[in-house]
């Protein structure tokens, strides 16, 4: 089980893990289906912090403490180790424009696992419809990034692209706007007329969003300073998409 720990044996098994209490008990909470749940590791001290974990009858194993570190790289497992299966999720649709709006959140080479997860978990709780990885993006599946999102993985539909730009303008004629931040936008609390569909991209966190998808924007928009007077050079890019989708979704 340790090697899924590794990206390459991830994709070949379609298989993910989620370490330690609350990551898997988040994950527990939001299995689409039975199947999801492939095995779930316990340490017999661990047994008693997971209760109801019985109900996944022959999905159990009890693990002796000497042997749990072959599962597992990560030293924070508590004991716990859940093994489930990726989820499949496809390609935005181009269901009509009418009724409700529509909300994507997509990544453009967002690099570390703490951030994506997070922005997982953001872009979930303020009902995104699906989140769009792009190259560059760290994997989903790191299992950092599972224990920042906090179960969002099962209930956020995402995918993975090989060409963001290809992919922004695909969504593009299926009528949504693109909303890119940029030092050279305008102070997003200016804007009040929000295309009814749009994908808000977030960018790395050294370089912001690249050239290419900058040049696709149809909204640049920009996050202004506050007026303290401790400077700071940036915001974090998961603080920086809650501020946004809080201003594009409520």
């Amino acid at each position: 089980m340790a090697r899924l720990q590794r990206k390459k044996y991830r994709d070949q098994e379609g298989m993910f893990l989620g370490e330690g209490l609350r990551t898997v008990r988040e994950l527990l909470l939001h299995l689409p289906g039975p199947d999801s749940l492939v095995a779930l590791f316990l340490s017999p001290d661990a047994e008693v912090l997971l209760p109801g974990a019985e109900g996944y009858r022959g999905k159990v194993f009890s693990v002796k403490p000497a042997d749990f570190q072959r599962l597992t790289e990560t030293e924070s497992s508590q004991g716990i180790l859940g093994v489930f299966r990726q989820p499949r999720f496809a390609p935005v649709d181009d269901v009509p424009v009418t009724g409700a709006g529509r909300m994507v959140v997509a990544l453009d080479g967002v690099q570390d696992p703490g951030n994506v997860g997070t922005i997982l978990r953001t872009a979930a709780w303020f009902g995104a419809d699906a989140l769009l990885s792009g190259p560059g993006t760290v994997d989903l599946y790191n299992p950092k990034t599972v224990r920042s999102s906090a179960g969002s993985l099962f209930s956020l539909p995402h995918y993975s692209v090989d060409s963001l730009e290809n992919e922004l303008e695909r969504l593009q004629l299926k009528g949504y706007g693109v909303v890119c931040s940029s030092l050279e936008g305008r102070d997003f609390r200016e804007f009040t007329d929000w295309p009814e569909r749009k994908v808000l991209v977030v960018g790395n966190e050294a370089n912001g969003i690249s050239s290419g998808v900058l040049s696709l924007a149809d909204r640049l928009v920009l996050i202004p300073h506050g007026r303290g007077r401790v400077r700071v050079e940036s915001l974090n890019a998961s603080v920086s998409a809650a501020v946004l989708l809080d201003r594009l979704m409520l």
